[in-house]
């Protein structure tokens, strides 16, 4: 408790939403095995409102710590640990749920995970070689902010739309939000390796 209480705010939310991914992989997995139509809703609700403020966590404790002078060695490190988290383990879940989108969500998933371990990996070097901590770059912010939007998706347009018969049949929002995000990784990611390949050649 007395640890909780020394952090600071941004500090707390990188912390809340580390909890939120699990309640939120859960809530949204329970669906599988509901039969219940009316309960099965309500989860779908729940899981884009525990997704949403998670997501909303991530855009508001970086910009408090700098603003702030809040910015902490936790901080540098948990934060962008946590929205790993977050994207991975929703991507997890809705493989899941979704068999429609589970051949997709997976090549996504696997696209996502190397794109982080490369981008981890090259970030490590820098601070251990040279003390340099790479900031997100514009690319990887509309990364971040289309894979957000794509979990909405995934859940909401099926409730939203699923009267008509189109968006039922085809969710094209959502394919369209998933190709966007898939471009992002990818660029955003070969965007960090070129911008610090001298660290991939050490």
């Amino acid at each position: 408790m007395n640890a909780w209480k020394n952090m600071n705010t941004p500090n707390k939310l990188t912390i809340i939403r580390i909890v939120m991914v699990p309640l939120f992989m859960v809530s949204l997995m329970i669906t599988k095995v509901i039969a219940n139509d009316t309960a099965r809703v309500i989860l779908y609700i729940v899981s884009a409102l525990l997704f949403g403020g998670a997501a909303i966590t991530d855009f508001i404790d970086g910009k408090m710590a700098r603003k702030h002078n809040l910015v902490t060695n936790f901080g540098k490190f948990m934060d962008p640990l946590a929205d790993k988290f977050m994207v991975i383990g929703a991507l997890i879940a809705a493989a899941y749920v979704y068999d429609n989108l589970r051949f997709w969500l997976l090549i996504t998933i696997a696209v996502t995970v190397f794109r982080e371990l490369a981008v981890s990996g090259v970030r490590l070097v820098a601070v251990n070689s040279d003390n340099v901590v790479i900031a997100a770059a514009m690319p990887g912010k509309i990364k971040t902010f289309s894979q957000c939007i794509f979990m909405e998706l995934v859940i909401l347009e099926p409730l939203l739309l699923g009267r008509i018969e189109f968006f039922a049949k085809y969710t094209p929002l959502t394919y369209i939000c998933m190709a966007v995000m898939v471009f992002f990784t990818i660029y955003s990611g070969m965007q960090y390796l070129k911008a610090y390949s001298k660290y991939i050649t050490m």
